[in-house]
């Protein structure tokens, strides 16, 4: 790599942009990070949002008196060029898809969310035919960059990259390390004191084993994650968790396992809110209209407060974490999602898991997992299996596979409402899904 850092976000559009270049301002002004240009990349219908947060992140740069050069381009191509990182956090169909991957499931009684259930099928359908396209042109442009993905649902977004390209990539998610600070928190301790054992997948990782200050707190966790409805996020209902089920575990699930273990009371919630105040993806809808709002004020020249009502936290550390680990050849630990590999014996090597890494030059190597507890491995077998027929639907456009998929996830679990699902979502998605003839 050159003495200076060339970094390209694709989605630079997004609400979430000032995050991550206040990490880069941050890691500029330290002197760990030389980054010389960011290329905020985006498509012609995110023109006008990419100007305003383009803007934005420029009188940041400023401000803080970090030599940063801002571009703002609709053209992909030639800002990959001899990129050194490229991170990406796009949403095909923007929150209108979002919406309707929301609503789609909703007809028929079903959870619709994000990453979940059949919304979640729906966006990675959407989304892994971009990523592989994207991954194409870093192939030609820029080989040797790593790609650090943020784009959900990123544990199935990672698993299509790494089985179909030749492109460095590490998946990122900010659920492990919101669960760490949180933990630090209800510890009354300092983040760097608290270390979690990490193992499952993205948006279903289970923290195996709790230390504070390297002495094993697991037990202790537990009886405050029992008690307490903050360990969760900003997106997700903090509905009290069975203390039962808790005990029984006896492993820390995260936030969105509440969709699985809670499934009718979610589902009701989700069904009032709909009714009521709108779908998550409406309310960020409204929020996102008032953070434009704010971005556009010429004199704003920092991260705005009320980002943090986005449910985003510390993307940006969790990203330039990653980048910084991997610059620097840190050799520390972070929880990211990556190929298997043997690390959890009760997967197949090449499925894409979350999991503590080392992270070096070289990139993120898994530290060995093993088997998982009975307690949780075959609900982590079953989920992996339909994200694993969710990346080939999403590839192939092959409707027997996506109906399978749907049909064994366990938000779903019933083919006649599956197949009503998928109809749905291909007819709904037709010009995001060119694979479904």
């Amino acid at each position: 790599m050159g003495k200076g850092l060339k970094i390209v976000t694709i989605g630079g559009g997004s609400s979430y942009t000032p995050e991550i270049v206040e990490g880069m301002i941050k890691r500029k002004l330290d002197g760990s990070l030389p980054i010389e240009e960011l290329y905020l990349v985006d498509i012609e219908e995110g023109k006008e949002k990419l100007e305003i947060v383009g803007n934005l992140a420029r009188r940041m740069v400023e401000k803080a008196g970090a030599d940063i050069k801002i571009h703002l381009t609709l053209d992909r191509r030639s800002a990959l060029k001899d990129a050194d990182f490229v991170t990406t956090q796009f949403r095909v169909g923007l929150l209108d898809a979002r919406i309707r991957d929301e609503k789609i499931p909703l007809r028929y009684g079903l959870l619709g969310q994000e990453t979940n259930g059949a919304g979640g099928f729906a966006k990675a359908q959407r989304t892994i035919p971009v990523i592989l396209d994207i991954c194409k042109d870093m192939e030609a442009l820029c080989p040797a960059a790593w790609l650090i993905n943020f784009t959900n649902p990123s544990g199935m977004v990672t698993e299509a990259v790494l089985k179909h390209t030749n492109i460095k990539v590490v998946g990122v998610c900010n659920v492990p390390y919101g669960i760490q600070a949180l933990t630090a928190e209800a510890h009354k301790v300092d983040l760097a004191d608290v270390f979690i054992e990490f193992a499952g997948l993205n948006h279903f990782v289970y923290g195996r084993k709790v230390y504070v200050k390297g002495i094993d707190k697991t037990t202790e966790t537990l009886e405050l994650f029992k008690r307490s409805d903050s360990f969760t996020m900003r997106n997700i209902p903090g509905l009290e968790w069975p203390f039962e089920l808790v005990d029984a575990l006896g492993v820390l699930p995260c936030p969105y396992h509440r969709y699985y273990y809670l499934k009718d009371i979610m589902l009701k919630h989700a069904e009032e809110e709909a009714e009521n105040e709108g779908t998550r993806g409406e309310v960020v809808k409204r929020l996102e209209e008032q953070l434009f709002e704010l971005y556009k004020d010429p004199d704003l020249n920092i991260k705005p407060p009320q980002l943090s009502e986005r449910g985003g936290a510390h993307y940006s550390d969790v990203a330039l974490n990653v980048i910084d680990g991997i610059y620097n050849d840190r050799k520390n630990i972070q929880t990211v999602n990556v190929r298997n590999n043997g690390t959890i014996s009760d997967l197949s090597d090449e499925a894409a898991i979350e999991c503590n890494c080392l992270i070096d030059k070289s990139g993120a190597h898994p530290i060995n997992v093993g088997h998982l507890e009975s307690s949780i491995r075959g609900l982590i077998q079953i989920m992996k299996v339909f994200e694993e027929l969710t990346v080939e639907a999403a590839v192939t456009g092959d409707y027997g596979t996506a109906l399978k998929a749907l049909t064994i996830n366990p938000l779903i679990g019933d083919s006649v409402k599956a197949k009503k699902v998928l109809d749905d979502i291909i007819k709904e998605n037709k010009e995001y899904l060119p694979q479904y003839k």
